[in-house]
């Protein structure tokens, strides 16, 4: 059982500019306020708080919301209020806590109450994003406590983290908590298929700790020869979730799936991340058409590092991911390794998560909850690609969109106008599904009335979709009014 004393030694490992002193104070509040509660499993409450709250200063959250992490259930489950937290603690304090309590349980009780939940949860991201890191810690403990409950509530439980919580870490670029957030939902919603590829792994692998230790030793080794420094090196297993989907596309058969283990090497520059890439393809055999350059084209939640694939041994393959250390923090902790804020200490959004915002004006224009969800699943739960303008510029889409949804995300008038495309500078149709790394421009018509209604039968964004019904109902009403004058 964790203690105090660990969520200490885990803001002390983590270097964390945290009142201590205050974080002991929230801990005592929390405990007194939750004496005598048991979860489930027998466990004392306080356990839950304290393991949210250490989950909250390993991803590097503020010192607001660590406390918040550990008095987010005692407005809902004791007798203290939000008064009571903003007394002891201030107001930024008791405004998360009020975000996470706002937030209610996610339970699917009909559609209307579900989509109500959703959209209560948006509107608290939009407020302040570090709510929805709070939402993280607290699922990834439930999660690991889920055996305490019964059949259908694990379920439950387990594909609302599946379908909602886990895409939402993908787009805040927070790989651990999506792989975590996955892997412990896939045990519990299938469990024979997350049991058979464990076993397949470790039979295919059976000594793959030894196998990444010896790497790891090999690979310094060899960078140490030319004087590049490496800050880290380190190993994994490719996320079970996520392997089993990719086995879904390869006829699930796990030779075809080569980044299966991996090494990640930390290097002080870029000039060092491709020194280092030119070492390894010198030194190991590489497997063609499987290096990808996330430095130069990064993905667009900001996610840069260099992949490589290499044979290592009877045939077994090996991913490499080479970055710097900045890129490392980014990669680990998303956007909470880049905090913005406000002249007032208020986190604030960065351009690139105006998706968020979004989402909180789509609760007031959408009136009918299939339709809200039907949004939802495609502009925030789709899977995502990236394209890329003529100048360069990253393009952030759901999967299959076309070129039509990527001109309205530029702009509603190159939409309107929009007559043809280019992808990959190869002349294409406006409905061709659009793949990552495309280059696209847009051919327009300077004297286009507006756009085609028959687009609605191809585009993926809302946006798109929005602007289409506009465009062509604004156009009917023109010519109407045409028609009048003559």
């Amino acid at each position: 059982m964790p203690s105090i004393n660990d969520l200490i030694k885990t803001i002390n490992q983590e270097n964390l500019q945290v009142d201590k002193d205050l974080v002991r104070l929230a801990f005592d509040f929390a405990d007194e306020a939750h004496k005598g509660q048991k979860r489930k499993n027998g466990e004392s409450y306080i356990n839950h708080s304290l393991n949210t709250a250490i989950t909250l200063a390993k991803y590097h959250l503020d010192q607001d919301t660590i406390i918040a992490g550990l008095l987010h259930d005692v407005p809902e489950d004791t007798n203290k209020t939000l008064k009571d937290i903003e007394k002891e603690f201030g107001k930024d304090v008791a405004k998360l806590v009020e975000g996470i309590t706002n937030l209610g349980k996610l339970k699917y009780r009909g559609i209307e109450r579900y989509i109500e939940n959703l959209r209560k949860m948006f509107i608290a991201m939009a407020s302040d994003i570090r709510v929805i890191f709070i939402k993280f810690a607290d699922r990834l403990h439930n999660l690991k406590t889920l055996e305490a409950l019964e059949g259908r509530k694990q379920e439950r439980i387990a594909r609302e983290t599946l379908e909602i919580y886990a895409p939402i870490a993908n787009r805040l670029g927070i790989w651990q908590i999506k792989g975590k957030l996955e892997d412990l939902s896939f045990k519990y919603l299938y469990p024979k298929e997350y049991t058979s590829l464990k076993q397949a792994i470790d039979s295919h692998f059976k000594n793959r700790e030894a196998i990444l230790s010896n790497m790891c030793a090999k690979v310094r080794k060899e960078l140490g020869k030319e004087k590049i420094r490496t800050i880290e090196i380190s190993g994994r297993t490719k996320d079970l979730w996520s392997l089993y989907q990719k086995l879904q596309k390869h006829n699930n058969e796990l030779h075809r799936i080569h980044d299966i283990i991996a090494l990640r090497v930390v290097v002080p520059t870029i000039a060092d991340c491709y020194k280092a890439l030119g070492i390894v393809h010198n030194k190991w055999r590489f497997v063609p058409n499987r290096f990808k350059d996330y430095i130069a084209q990064p993905k667009p939640n900001k996610y840069q590092s260099l992949h490589t694939t290499i044979f290592f041994e009877h045939g077994k393959t090996i991913e490499i991911q080479i970055r710097t250390l900045e890129m490392h923090k980014d990669a680990e902790y998303g956007i909470a390794a880049h905090w913005n804020y406000d002249e007032h200490g208020s986190i604030q959004l960065d351009k690139e998560l105006d998706w968020v915002q979004d989402l909180s004006k789509w609760q007031q224009e959408l009136k009918d909850s299939e339709q809200y969800l039907d949004s939802l699943k495609i502009d925030v739960f789709q899977d995502r690609i990236f394209v890329f303008t003529p100048k360069g510029d990253v393009i952030d889409l759901p999967e299959d969109s076309t070129p039509i949804d990527f001109a309205y995300h530029i702009h509603t008038e190159i939409g309107d106008k929009a007559t043809g495309a280019r992808i990959n500078n190869q002349l294409a149709t406006l409905d061709r599904p659009l793949r990552s790394g495309d280059m696209v421009e847009i051919i327009t018509e300077k004297n286009r009335k507006g756009p085609n209604r028959d687009w609605l039968r191809f585009v993926k964004t809302r946006a798109a979709k929005d602007n289409i019904k506009s465009g062509t109902s604004k156009g009917i009403w023109d010519t109407i009014r045409e028609f009048r004058s003559k």
